[in-house]
């Protein structure tokens, strides 16, 4: 590969961090080779995320830390530019400016080219963000603000703006969770760039919960659990079964697969003539008990459909809805608000927490009228009883129901909006890419929360672009391609291949 230096390109040894009394890492060793994809992998609140701050220079590491970059040492917790050039990163909050557009975005960080007045020459800089983002082929207009964009366009910017003039450079690419909502077709594109980044000789850190994803990508992979590094492994010499074993610390269950229904059962939801974004017409009923997945590639609009549902679309939305067992009447899906069916959101940092607020606070926002006496106080040991209750029976791991939600793992964070949902007794719960940046285990928690739910007669909605979700957890699948339901599948029909076929179109 034309690399002089035979050494890792990335070299980390002893590597501590302590929060107050949490030890969020201990003497974790890491190296990265030139010309190699090396997974990091771990439960929620393993120290990944805290590892990869540290690279950032956003944390300190605590005293007697070493880094080398190609040998040279430099110092963990402080950005330079040599080591900004030789270090990349895309991080799972991706790090973008949601009011500016994609071009604004990339010149954050390489500037904006200008003539020798210094005017901005803006043509140059649409064809350069163009050039960068076209490779993904979906389309995205970078003179619109990304808030207007999807989450996989918003992914694949945070990409591009990594890769700016990385061509022919040797370092270290650092992705933190790239694939969390990319459906099947843009994991392969992403997949291709990543090796074409290694084939240049730059080392590649990747950090997934996808246990497909490091099979199919990484060269070496290192698990850390408690903060720990376990094990540094070739992937060509394990398992799936034993690196989930080396994650867990224990033997896990076998694959999760949803229970059949047992019989028919009454609609809780009947959607009709369902129009909103790319959707044209979309319907179905929803069975109490069932857990219907909803699926399809990038801008068919399955996603869509749950927040179109929730009265949480943005844009313009027509169409009926009606709850069965709570009223004959039908309802405008403009006014679908007034149904009070909870979401949780694909954004969970943008759309599903408030960052400032306590764990507690998060929980019970929805819930403050209940809990308020005739006076109009909030009646503050109901509300304490109530977030305490919830976080017992998701399972959330906090340090209390008062720490700020930012504390947790992304995980946990997960739990919190499910038990806000689930507070409100709803018919009908609507996920939209519920498992995104979540661990195997808290995977399998979710999986089992949600099963409950159904087998308690709750109608469930899971809009998904990761097939692993859809064959855990869904017992019927609608795929919607251009804005159309263009196939359903049951049963024992939902399978991998039948569903990537049918949201491809090649059945």
């Amino acid at each position: 590969m034309g690399n002089e230096l035979t050494g890792p390109v990335l070299r980390v040894a002893g590597l501590s961090k302590r929060f107050g009394g949490t030890q969020a890492l201990k003497d974790v060793d890491l190296e990265v080779m030139p010309g190699e994809i090396h997974a990091l992998i771990g439960p929620n609140g393993s120290g990944k995320s805290t590892l990869i701050k540290i690279l950032a220079g956003y944390h300190h590491a605590d005293p007697g830390a070493v880094a080398e970059l190609d040998g040279e040492p430099f110092g963990l917790g402080q950005v330079t530019a040599s080591r900004h050039d030789r270090l990349r990163f895309v991080h799972q909050e991706l790090g973008l400016v949601g009011e500016l557009s994609a071009i604004d975005n990339l010149a954050l960080s390489h500037g904006f080219a200008r003539t020798a007045f210094g005017n901005i020459r803006w043509p140059e800089m649409e064809r350069r963000t163009s050039d960068l983002v076209e490779r993904f082929g979906l389309g995205i207009d970078v003179r619109r603000p990304l808030a207007t964009a999807t989450p996989v366009q918003r992914t694949v910017v945070a990409i591009a703006a990594a890769l700016q003039g990385w061509e022919g450079r040797r370092g270290v690419l650092v992705l933190d969770e790239p694939t969390a909502v990319l459906p099947p077709g843009e994991v392969a594109r992403l997949f291709d760039i990543v090796r074409e980044v290694r084939d240049a000789g730059a080392g590649v850190l990747y950090v997934s919960h996808r246990m497909d994803e490091i099979f199919a990508l990484a060269d070496r992979v290192t698990v850390i659990r408690g903060g720990r590094r376990v094990a540094t492994r070739p992937v060509a010499e394990l398992t799936p079964r034993v690196l989930a074993e080396l994650m867990a610390g224990e033997e896990m269950e076998a694959a999760h697969r949803p229970a059949p229904p047992s019989g028919p059962a009454d609609p809780v939801l009947e959607v009709r003539d369902l129009w909103a974004g790319p959707l044209r017409g979309v319907g179905f009923d929803l069975a109490g008990g069932e857990r219907l997945g909803i699926t399809g590639l990038v801008g068919s609009g399955h996603e869509i459909v749950p927040y179109a549902v929730c009265g949480a679309h943005a844009g313009r939305v027509s169409g009926r809805l009606r709850l069965p067992e709570r009223s004959e009447r039908w309802t405008e899906a403009r006014d679908a608000d007034s149904l009070g069916l909870p979401l949780v959101p694909a954004d969970r940092a943008g759309e599903g927490v408030i960052g400032d607020f306590s764990v507690g606070e998060n929980l019970t926002l929805p819930l403050l009228d209940r809990l308020r006496a005739r006076s109009g106080r909030l009646r503050r040991r109901r509300e304490s009883a109530l977030a305490e209750d919830w976080i017992r029976r998701v399972g959330v791991r906090t340090a209390g129901r008062g720490a700020r939600i930012t504390t947790l793992s992304g995980g946990n964070q997960q739990k919190v909006v499910m038990a806000r949902c689930l507070a409100q007794r709803p018919p009908v719960l609507a996920l939209c890419e519920p498992t995104a940046g979540v661990d195997i285990a808290t995977r399998l928690q979710l999986y089992d929360l949600i099963e409950r739910q159904a087998d308690e007669g709750m109608g469930v909605i899971v809009s998904s672009s990761d097939t692993q979700d859809l064959l855990a957890l869904c017992t019927r699948v609608l795929v919607v391609r251009d804005g159309l339901i263009a196939r359903e599948i049951s049963g024992r029909d939902i399978t991998e291949p039948a569903l990537v076929h049918a949201m491809e179109g090649t059945e």
